[in-house]
C-alpha cells in the first residue's frame, strides 16, 4: 500500500485551474467508510510527491504477517505517513483560522467585512478541531521519533475518536457554512479576496514555504479527514499483534469512528447524488473516465459518466477566464435501454479507421525527443518560457497519441435506435466499463426521458462529482511524480488454476506507456484444460510504465461469432487483474514470483526488470565456439560462408512460412523457445533444421533479432557509427547518397554482405504489408537499433539519461536503416566497383 495519507497536492489545491478543484468541494460529500477504500486507489492520493512520507520497501511483508519486527516497522511507516499528513492538516486549519481574528475585530466597527453571526457560521468548530488535532499531533510525534517495541499510542487514537462529536457539529453546519461563505463572497469584495487565497504553510522539511488555497477547499478538509483517520486505524490494526496493549484501544477507536461515519452519512446528502432516479432513489456516480468516441467519422475525446441508471457522454466546454468549467452533454442512454450489440449486429456499424503503426511510432519518437529536450533545458536552468513551449508541444503530441492510438471497438446501442462507438486501447478497460454497466443492469431499472432541466442539473453535477480530473497524458503529471519505468520487463506466465470447467485458455499482458494501456504479449492457447501450464517468457518494453495487467481469456472457435472487424475481440474474458510496478521491488537481478487473483482464478507469474541502460549492453561471448556474442568475421571464417548460417536459416524459414504473419519481427516470440534455438545454433546441433520447422515463427524471428543484438559490436560497426549519424543528418540528397554508399563500402566484407542479404529480406517482408502490417518504417524501427547501437565501450561516452539517449539516437538509427530500405537495390559488386568515384574520406 502507499502510505501517503492525505498529503494532498496542496500546491495545486486552490489554484483556479479547473483540474485543481478538490473533489466534491462544491457539494455535500459522501464519506466512504469501507475499509477497502485504500488511499492508493484514489488517483489524487498518488500525487503527493513531497517526500513527507516514506513508502515501505519491498522487503516488508504485507497483511497478516505477525513477525514482530516487521509489524513494528510497518506500524512506524503507517504512523510517520499519517503524522506527515496530520501536519499538513493542522497547517490547513491554521490557515483557515488566520483571517478569523481580524474579521472579528472589524465586525464591531462601523465598516464590518462580515457580521459576527456570519463569522460564527463560516468558522463554526474550526478552532475546536484545530486544538484537538494539535494536541494529538504533539503527543504522537515524540512517540514516533523514539520508536521501539514498548511505545504505545492506542490511547491517543481512542481519545481522538472520543472527540468526534465536534466533527458531527461541523458536518451538520458544513452546508450552511459553504452557502454563507459563497453569499458573503459575492456581496463583499474584501472577503472574496481573502477567501480566494488563504496561505497554507508548507511542511517543515518542504521546499515550499506556503501555498495558496481557497476557503472552500479548506472547509472540505475536516470532512475528508475522518475517513483518512479510519483508514489509518485499519492499517495499524493490520500490523498490531492481537496481544499488544494497543490492540483493544485501536479496535475501540475504529468502532467509534465507523459508527460515527455511518451516522453522518445518513444525515448528509451523499456526494454522488445529482438528481433522483424515476423511483425516487438517489442517483449516484459509479464510474467516470476519458474515452475516445468515433463520431461522424472523426475521433473525439469524451468524458463518460456512468450513474446508477444512466450512461452520459459529455465534453468539457471551454470556460471563460474566472468562470467555472462546465460539461456539455453530447448524449445519454438510460441503462434500461442500453444493450451491447453482438458481433453479428456490429457488422453494419462504421468500420474503424486504424492509424498505421509507423505514424504512432513516429509520434512516440517525437514525444521522447521533446522529453529529452525538456530535461536538458531543466538541467541547464533553461528559460521557463522555452520549457513552457516544449510542455505545450508535448501535450499536443501526447493528446494526438491518446486520440489516435485506441483501436478496440466498444459499441453501445440504445434500444430506441441510435448506436454509439467508443475506441479503447485496452480490452481490460473495455471489460471494466461493460461489467460496471451490467452490474447496474441487474437491478430493476426503468426507462425514462430527462427533461432539459433535469439533464442540465445532471450534467452540471458531473464537474463536481468526477473522479478523473486530468486527461491521462504525462504532461499533466507533476515533476515529482514517479515517471514510471523505462527498460525491459521480463515476465514468465507460469500457470493458472480455479477454472470451473475445461476450456481453451490464454493470457494477454498489458502495460501503460504514454499514459494509456496497450496489449504487449499473448501466451499460446492451452487446449481443453482447467489448469493451463503455459510457462512462457516474454520481454516487454516499458516506456514510463507503472502497472502490469494480466487478462485471462477463453478462446472462441465459433465461426459465426468471428467478426470481420479484426480489432473486435470476441474471446471471453475469464478474469483480469493488475499490479503496480514498484521500481524498488522490480529492479532486482532475480526473478520475483507473484500471483494475481481474479474472480476465483489465480494466475502465477514471475518477473524481473532490466533498466534501459543495462539492456543496451552488448556482451561478447566468453566461448568463441558458438555463434551468439562472437564476431561475425570469426563465424563466417569458421563456417567458410559469406553470411552466417544462423542468418541464412532464420531468414529462409521466415520467408517460407512467416512472411504473411501479422506483426512478424514486431511481436515477441516466447523467450524460452528463443533460448532453446540459441542453444542449438551455438552447439551447431544437427537437429537444427527439424527444430526450425517445428518452432513458432515468432520465436525464429526473435532468434534472428537476438543474434544481431548480441553481436559483440554492431553489424554496422562501432568505428563507423559516428559517421553514420553524421551522414544521415546531411540535408543535400546527393551528398547524403555519396556519404551513405561510401560508408557501406567501408564495412568489412562479412558485415556488408550480411547487411545486404538482410536488407533484401526485409524489403520482401514489407511487400506483404497489406497482410502482415509491417511497413518498411516498422521494420526499420525494430532492426535499426539492433544493427547500429554501439557496444558498451562506445556508448558509455555519450550515455546520459537512459530515456534521453534512447530517443535521439534511436531515431537516427531508425532513419539510417530506413534510408537503405527505401534505396533502390544495392549490389555488393556494384558498390566495390564504384570505389574510384567516391574517395571522400569519412
Amino acid at each position: 500500500a502507499d502510505f501517503n495519507y492525505g498529503a494532498d497536492e496542496y500546491d495545486a489545491e486552490g489554484n483556479e485551474e479547473p483540474k485543481a478543484l478538490p473533489e466534491g468541494s462544491e457539494t455535500m460529500p459522501y464519506i466512504d467508510e469501507s475499509p477497502t477504500m485504500s488511499p492508493q486507489l484514489s488517483a489524487r492520493g498518488q500525487e503527493s510527491g513531497d517526500g513527507v512520507s516514506p513508502t515501505p520497501t519491498d522487503g516488508l511483508g504485507t497483511g497478516g504477517e505477525r513477525d514482530a519486527g516487521k509489524g513494528l516497522e510497518m506500524r512506524k511507516l503507517v504512523l510517520s505517513g499519517f503524522l506527515a499528513s496530520e501536519e499538513i492538516y493542522i497547517n490547513q486549519l491554521e490557515a483557515l483560522l488566520l483571517p478569523m481574528k481580524p474579521l472579528k475585530a472589524t465586525a464591531t466597527t462601523s465598516q464590518p467585512v462580515l457580521t459576527l453571526q456570519q463569522i460564527e457560521t463560516i468558522f463554526y468548530k474550526i478552532q475546536d478541531i484545530y486544538e484537538i488535532h494539535k494536541e494529538f499531533y504533539d503527543s504522537l510525534c515524540p512517540k514516533v521519533q523514539q520508536w521501539d517495541s514498548n511505545v504505545t499510542m492506542g490511547h491517543l487514537f481512542q481519545k481522538l475518536a472520543s472527540q468526534l462529536g465536534v466533527y458531527k457539529a461541523f458536518v451538520d453546519n458544513y452546508k450552511i457554512a459553504l452557502e454563507t461563505a459563497e453569499k458573503c463572497s459575492q456581496s463583499n469584495y474584501q472577503f472574496q479576496k481573502i477567501s480566494e487565497e488563504l496561505k497554507v504553510k508548507g511542511p517543515k522539511d518542504s521546499k515550499e514555504s506556503h501555498t495558496s488555497v481557497t476557503m472552500e477547499a479548506l472547509l472540505y478538509k475536516p470532512i475528508d479527514r475522518v475517513t483518512r483517520s479510519t483508514l489509518v486505524l485499519h492499517d495499524l490494526l493490520k500490523h498490531t499483534p492481537a496481544d499488544h496493549p494497543d490492540y483493544p484501544l485501536l479496535q475501540d477507536a475504529l468502532r467509534i469512528s465507523q459508527n460515527f461515519l455511518s451516522s453522518i452519512n445518513e444525515d448528509i446528502d451523499p456526494r454522488r447524488t445529482a438528481v433522483t432516479t424515476p423511483k425516487g432513489e438517489t442517483r449516484q456516480l459509479v464510474k467516470d473516465g476519458f474515452l475516445v468516441e468515433l463520431s461522424e467519422g472523426s475521433r473525439k475525446l469524451r468524458h463518460v459518466f456512468l450513474f446508477t441508471d444512466v450512461l452520459l457522454c459529455a465534453k468539457l466546454k471551454k470556460a471563460a477566464v474566472g468562470k467555472h468549467q462546465q460539461y456539455d452533454c453530447k448524449w445519454y442512454v438510460p441503462l434500461a435501454d442500453l444493450v451491447f450489440p453482438s458481433p453479428e449486429e456490429s457488422e453494419h456499424c462504421p468500420q474503424v479507421h486504424v492509424i498505421p503503426d509507423h505514424e504512432l511510432e513516429d509520434m512516440k519518437m517525437k514525444i521522447s525527443t521533446i522529453k529529452s529536450e525538456m530535461q536538458k533545458e531543466k538541467a541547464n536552468k533553461g528559460q521557463s518560457r522555452a520549457i513552457e513551449r516544449l510542455k505545450k508541444k508535448m501535450f499536443e503530441n501526447e493528446f494526438w497519441l491518446l486520440l489516435n492510438s485506441p483501436a478496440i471497438p466498444f459499441r453501445i446501442h440504445n434500444r430506441n435506435g441510435k448506436s454509439y462507438l467508443f475506441l479503447l486501447s485496452s480490452d481490460y478497460e473495455r471489460s471494466e466499463w461493460r461489467e460496471a454497466i451490467q452490474r447496474l443492469q441487474k437491478k430493476d431499472l426503468q426507462a425514462f426521458v430527462l427533461s432539459s432541466v433535469e439533464l442540465q442539473v445532471l450534467t452540471g453535477s458531473c464537474f463536481k462529482l468526477r473522479t478523473v480530473h486530468n486527461i491521462p497524458v504525462t504532461s499533466n503529471k507533476d515533476d515529482d511524480e514517479s515517471p514510471g519505468l523505462y527498460g525491459f520487463l521480463h515476465v514468465i506466465v507460469h500457470s493458472a488454476k480455479g477454472f470451473k470447467q475445461s476450456a481453451n485458455l490464454y493470457c494477454t499482458l498489458e502495460v501503460d506507456s504514454f499514459g494509456y494501456f496497450v496489449s504487449k504479449a499473448k501466451t499460446r492457447v492451452f487446449r481443453d484444460t482447467t489448469e493451463p501450464q503455459w510457462n512462457e517468457e516474454f520481454e516487454i518494453e516499458l516506456e514510463g510504465s507503472q502497472s502490469l495487467r494480466i487478462l485471462c481469456y477463453e478462446k472462441c472457435y465459433d465461426k459465426t461469432k468471428l467478426n470481420k472487424d479484426n480489432n473486435e475481440i470476441v474471446d471471453k474474458i475469464m478474469g483480469k487483474g493488475q499490479i503496480q510496478l514498484d521500481p524498488q521491488a522490480v529492479q532486482t537481478k532475480n526473478w520475483h514470483m507473484d500471483v494475481i487473483e481474479m474472480n476465483g482464478i489465480k494466475v502465477e507469474f514471475s518477473m524481473k526488470f532490466t533498466s534501459r541502460d543495462m539492456s543496451l549492453k552488448r556482451t561478447p561471448s566468453k566461448k568463441q565456439t558458438g555463434v551468439f556474442g562472437v564476431k561475425i568475421s570469426v563465424v563466417t571464417k569458421r563456417e567458410r560462408s559469406k553470411v552466417p548460417y544462423i542468418v541464412r536459416q532464420c531468414i529462409e524459414e521466415v520467408e517460407k512460412r512467416g512472411i504473411e504473419e501479422v506483426g512478424i519481427y514486431r511481436i515477441s516470440g516466447v523467450a524460452t523457445d528463443i533460448q532453446a534455438l540459441k542453444a542449438v545454433f551455438d552447439a551447431n546441433n544437427k537437429d537444427i533444421l527439424v527444430m526450425l520447422s517445428d518452432m513458432d515463427i515468432n520465436a525464429i524471428a526473435g532468434t534472428l533479432k537476438l543474434y544481431f543484438r548480441e553481436l559483440p559490436e554492431p553489424l554496422l560497426t562501432d568505428r563507423l557509427y559516428p559517421a553514420f549519424m553524421e551522414g544521415i543528418a546531411l540535408s543535400d540528397p546527393a551528398a547524403k547518397e555519396n556519404c551513405m554508399m561510401h560508408l557501406l563500402r567501408s564495412l568489412p566484407d562479412p558485415n556488408l554482405i550480411t547487411f545486404l542479404f538482410l536488407l533484401e529480406h526485409l524489403k520482401r517482408v514489407a511487400e506483404k504489408e497489406p497482410i502482415n502490417k509491417m511497413s518498411l518504417h516498422n521494420l526499420a524501427t525494430v532492426f535499426g537499433p539492433t544493427l547500429l547501437r554501439p557496444s558498451e565501450g562506445e556508448s558509455k561516452a555519450h550515455l546520459t539519461l537512459a530515456s534521453d539517449i534512447w530517443s535521439h539516437d534511436v531515431m537516427a538509427q531508425v532513419q539510417v536503416l530506413l534510408y537503405y530500405l527505401q534505396h533502390p537495390p544495392i549490389s555488393f559488386t556494384e558498390l566495390k566497383r564504384n570505389t574510384l568515384y567516391f574517395s571522400t574520406d569519412v
